[in-house]
């Protein structure tokens, strides 16, 4: 594992006692009572479509872990149009698909941020085929081998509206928390994005509302709804 510090979008920025610090600090806690008693070590966070603030969640669940010293690994799944990796570092390099296709090794591509207990495992290379990728054998014993070595694992994906990437790794992880962004998605998106997680056995831990009209931007990035049913 190397280090590189980078630009990033962050908690950390705000402080502790701050509205957007405690909301995300509140989104862990409610992660946990949702996950019923069951260990919750890899979470998915997806969103129906582009620009809710799925990678801004991610990212920053990821640094509210962190902070509670954990030792905690935030994966770019988004092979298609990667983020996470261009937020921290400053230059592209090797990743997931990297290592899914055995171009790479975990330990060589797997980068220690700035943020101390928090690492990052970029998208690497954009690969033609991103579904068969997350999909394969090879994705499954990486993200077990990643869990023994990791207390959380945060995942980014794709949107789940445009892609079955979000199902794929879905079906794999923990738990699921929704992203959705106030009129940006509508409800049926919404709800469709959620069943088809169900579909492939997915859990659904909760949704966070993005930019609601009761709060200002600032404190309104992890409004938690926790899914009962229907």
């Amino acid at each position: 594992m190397t280090r590189e510090n980078g630009k990033h979008r962050q908690i950390a920025k705000a402080g502790p006692g701050s509205s957007v610090f405690e909301s995300y600090k509140k989104l862990r806690t409610n992660i946990r009572f949702s996950s019923m008693g069951q260990a919750v070590k890899l979470i998915l966070v997806a969103s129906a479509v582009t620009g809710e603030g799925r990678t801004t969640t991610a990212i920053n669940l990821a640094m509210s872990y962190a902070q509670e010293n954990k030792n905690v690994l935030l994966l770019d799944a988004d092979l298609r149009r990667p983020a996470v990796g261009q937020a921290f570092f400053r230059t592209s390099r090797n990743g997931l698909s990297d290592i899914l296709i055995g171009r790479g090794k975990p330990e060589d591509a797997i980068q220690q941020t700035d943020v101390a207990g928090l690492y990052v495992l970029p998208a690497g290379t954009v690969p033609p085929n991103p579904s068969e990728l997350l999909g394969s054998e090879s994705m499954r014993r990486l993200l077990e081998e990643l869990k023994t070595q990791f207390d959380v694992i945060v995942v980014d994906s794709p949107p789940a509206s445009s892609f079955a990437d979000a199902q794929i790794v879905g079906a794999m992880s923990d738990g699921v928390v929704l992203v959705a962004r106030s009129g940006k998605v509508t409800k049926e998106a919404v709800r469709r994005t959620r069943l088809g997680l169900e579909h492939v056995g997915a859990h659904i831990l909760g949704a966070v509302l993005n930019n609601t009209n009761r709060d200002r931007i600032e404190s309104s990035y992890a409004n938690y709804y926790g899914y009962g049913g229907d």
